[in-house]
């Protein structure tokens, strides 16, 4: 693998996202089968993402974090939007099309259990994406491509010939990441990579990570819900709910001065490895359960379990403005929860109830 040449970190936007929506469409009945709508996994998103940075998502389960991230690399075709990749419109090009660019945007999946053949050797699965693409043809050099690929991520090259369930959990997710290397990937989209892994082999792959993206100049999509992890490989944030980014902002910002209520309440359960600093903590508790993506309410999606929430939240759509430089909310009282903090969510929680 060829290392790129450096590239400013600065701001050139190496993926453009506007409007992008995924709905997947519900259907009753076996025989007459009709409509009754659809589960808007992601609700019409704005992103840009720069060349060599790391833009971490976070969110609860199910607020469309996952599917966000497939859809920018096609592996889910968006219903509306523009996704650009340097200055190419993905979403309205062919599976044909598509072909080339997939070198460029690559996926390491969640599960390393799952998204590995069991049938295939780790030499197989790592040259797979080489042979398909045509990238090399001789036998020993796609072999030497693939005991370098190891190398790279730090698993013995006298494992070639052997099976997924031979290895651990976080050698398996080495390979998944050597396999989305082969192609020498600019954008990689990383799926909650260490969600499955012990504590201790979450930090070693992490850093792995780091590494890579240092030595290969790599962009990446982390999808996450532990924030712990958001904040220690990312260099901005995004907070998503119900299909929609609520925040996004440098890291330090998103973490020490955050402008949403829900943010915060996020921020709140994080645990705290010092048992003297857990009896301190404060924990925001949000009444309600998550609105169904199939019937989201109107107005800000966030109202019925906002302690902040007005009329005005219930019947008009916050849209993602600049707080300060850099940092984007969407929250009609976003200074006011701002300049609360913690406190302040705390205070009206407790007013609620």
């Amino acid at each position: 693998m060829t290392e790129n040449p450096a590239s400013p970190a600065a701001q050139t936007p190496l993926l453009t996202v506007r409007g992008l929506k995924v709905h997947f469409p519900v259907w009753k009945g076996m025989v007459f089968r009709r409509s009754v709508g659809a589960v808007k996994a992601v609700d019409g998103i704005d992103l840009d993402i720069n060349a060599g940075e790391t833009l971490g998502i976070v969110g609860e389960s199910g607020c469309g974090k996952s599917t966000t991230g497939r859809a920018l690399i096609q592996l889910i075709r968006p219903t509306e939007g523009s996704v650009r990749y340097k200055d190419q419109e993905l979403t309205t090009m062919s599976e044909k099309q598509l072909r080339p660019l997939r070198r460029d945007l690559q996926m390491v999946f969640q599960d390393p259990y799952a998204s590995l053949n069991p049938r295939m050797t780790v030499g197989s699965i790592i040259s797979e994406p080489i042979r398909v693409h045509g990238i090399l043809s001789g036998r020993q050099e796609i072999q030497d491509r693939v005991e370098w690929l190891m190398e790279v991520v730090g698993l013995n090259t006298r494992y070639i010939r052997r099976y997924p369930h031979e290895f651990s959990g976080g050698q398996r997710q080495r390979i998944g990441i050597a396999r989305a290397l082969a192609l020498e990937p600019r954008f990689i989209v990383a799926d909650e990579p260490v969600s499955s892994l012990d504590v201790s082999v979450q930090a070693q792959v992490l850093n792995l990570l780091m590494e890579l993206q240092e030595r290969f100049k790599l962009t990446y999509l982390f999808v996450a819900h532990n924030l712990a992890v958001v904040r220690h490989i990312s260099d901005r944030v995004a907070v998503m709910y119900l299909g929609r980014i609520v925040e996004i902002a440098p890291r330090d910002l998103v973490y020490d001065q955050p402008g949403h209520p829900y943010t915060i309440a996020l921020l709140s359960a994080v645990p705290q490895p010092n048992p003297g600093e857990r009896s301190k903590q404060r924990r925001v508790v949000l009444e309600g359960d998550v609105p169904s993506p199939l019937n989201p309410p109107d107005g800000c999606a966030f109202h019925p379990r906002c302690p902040f929430a007005t009329e005005e939240c219930r019947t008009q759509v916050p849209h993602l403005r600049e707080l300060e430089k850099g940092h984007m909310v969407s929250c009609h009282h976003a200074e006011e929860v701002q300049h609360g903090g913690l406190s302040g969510v705390l205070s009206r929680v407790s007013d609620r109830c």
